[in-house]
């Protein structure tokens, strides 16, 4: 029977971990979860618009009137209960994101380092949600230091893994294999 493989992704915005699951969804046939669908389904279900400002705010709304964990409570039973053998997750932010899937043997975090003019241009240019191709640097930047955003580089040091993706789409693509054939000859 093959091992179950649950990965999570952590890193700044637009520093390629979206990229990299699309990457494992299809040469893994894995499952996958992202923090975000949550908030996207409830913002889309009252009409409202879709960008990063509004997902930071629902998020803020519930973590603080339904507990930190809200989300990691509810990402890790779908990781558990899926029958898939290779599963990612992505969206990870906050400590408390990653301590019910910490408790899944199963599960690896891996950390995604971009340098911060690349992220920057990778916004324009993929335009994500509403007004990111309008976006300046400094609202860029703004938007990094949310209450959202934080808690994500310490959650980077806390990785099992790291990526740096300033390169090339080969050299991001031999880097995750690198990485799945470890965890694979994990025992």
């Amino acid at each position: 029977m093959e091992k179950k493989i649950i990965i999570g992704l952590v890193g700044q915005i637009a520093c390629g971990k979206g990229v990299m699951k699309k990457y494992l969804i299809k040469k893994n046939y894995a499952s996958d979860y992202r923090f975000s669908t949550i908030l996207r389904d409830v913002l889309n279900r009252l009409g409202v618009e879709i960008n990063r400002n509004s997902l930071q705010k629902v998020s803020t709304i519930l973590r603080q009137n339904f507990g930190e964990d809200l989300l990691a409570k509810a990402i890790a039973k779908d990781a558990k209960n899926d029958n898939s053998h290779f599963i990612v997750i992505d969206g990870i932010r906050r400590m408390a994101d990653v301590k019910y899937l910490k408790e899944l043997p199963e599960f690896k975090l891996i950390s995604i380092v971009a340098d911060k003019e690349i992220r920057y241009k990778r916004v324009l240019d993929r335009n994500e949600n509403a007004g990111d191709d309008k976006k300046t640097i400094e609202e860029f930047e703004q938007e990094e230091m949310a209450e959202t955003e934080e808690e994500i580089p310490t959650v980077m040091k806390n990785a099992d893994y790291e990526i740096i993706n300033n390169s090339t789409w080969d050299k991001l693509h031999g880097q995750i294999d690198d990485i799945v054939e470890k965890i694979k000859n994990e025992k």
